[in-house]
């Protein structure tokens, strides 16, 4: 689902120099060059010598937001949602109270949004992306800030240093409303054919997705084939692997009858267990069965990460079903 790759560094090069004093070769009719001669060197030494952008990793991006787990759901699973953001007192002292709606991804991927009538759209899912997701999407918020109305904002290939969706939101819980398709990029305004294309593309790739209410952030999803519900867990690793071990060495990671554990996701720093579903039964017939083990699950997280051998080996299994998304 979602789009990204991390931009590469701008390449050193070397001044070249020019020897004027040697003759120039008759036929030619131009002074000899140095080898290490290039057109254009002098600009580019000059665009190599200014100070260049770190990227730094952050593996856990999202932490110390309000809604973690629901932010790396739409980051990293959810097609269409958004969810309206408040920025923090600080930011509205300088900006205003304005009005800002975080969308799972927007058109062309674009990663933020200035509509006409001065109404910031943020994506989540977008092009290019750093070592800092959270730095990522603040700068895009920063800049649709100061942008002009009426067009998308476009981002430099690294972020640098600066404030993070931290430090400029307000400690309000993500409100998610999942969407049946894309339609809520358009409003009333009319959309160029580019766009428009863009949407249809998305409209296409979106599956039926309904946000569970019995335990934060879990998800229950439908493909032609089968069906799942993801739930990101919003513990660190160590002692969420630890649970579901002991879990799984107790038969207890099922949902129920005609339910197993498919395998699990790395995204941002968390577990997102994925178990496969019956597809005839409807999403809110998994609300009383997640319920139920969200129940088993913060008892086996509450017995620490030390494990018996055959919980280990329960572990060993689970870690061999892992797949990473960055």
């Amino acid at each position: 689902m979602r789009v990204g790759a991390a931009a590469g560094r701008q390449p050193v090069l070397t001044r070249g120099v020019c020897i004027a004093s040697l003759p120039a070769p008759a036929k030619l009719g131009c002074p000899v060059v140095s080898k290490r001669r290039r057109p254009g060197a002098p600009e580019r030494a000059d665009r190599a010598a200014r100070a260049k952008v770190r990227d730094i990793f952050v593996a856990r991006p999202f932490a110390g937001l309000p809604s973690e787990a629901d932010w790396i759901a739409l980051r990293e699973l959810v097609p269409a949602a958004t969810a309206p953001l408040r920025l923090s007192e600080k930011v509205r002292a300088e900006h205003g109270e304005r009005d800002i709606t975080l969308a799972t991804v927007l058109p062309l991927a674009w990663p933020a949004l200035v509509k006409p009538d001065g109404r910031i759209f943020l994506g989540l899912q977008r092009a290019t992306q750093s070592g800092d997701v959270s730095r990522d999407i603040a700068l895009s918020l920063q800049l649709a800030l100061e942008a002009p109305p009426g067009g998308p904002v476009l981002m430099p290939p690294l972020p640098g240093p600066g404030p993070r969706l931290q430090d400029l939101l307000s400690d309000d819980p993500l409100e998610v409303t999942i969407h049946d398709g894309f339609e809520f990029w358009l409003d009333e305004e009319p959309a160029t054919a580019e766009v428009k294309a863009s949407l249809e593309r998305a409209n296409s790739s979106v599956f039926p997705t309904v946000r569970l209410a019995s335990a934060q952030a879990a998800y229950w999803c439908r493909f032609p084939d089968k069906a799942h519900v993801r739930w990101v867990l919003s513990d660190d690793e160590d002692p969420a692997l630890a649970a579901l071990a002991r879990l799984a060495h107790a038969g207890e990671l099922t949902l129920g009858p005609g339910t197993r554990i498919a395998g699990m996701f790395r995204a941002h720093g968390v577990l997102v267990p994925v178990w496969d579903l019956p597809t005839e039964t409807p999403a809110q017939d998994w609300e009383e069965p997640v319920a139920a083990f969200a129940e088993r699950y913060t008892r086996a997280l509450a017995g620490g990460t030390t494990l018996l051998p055959e919980e280990r080996r329960a572990r060993q299994g689970l870690l061999g079903r892992q797949v990473t998304l960055r």
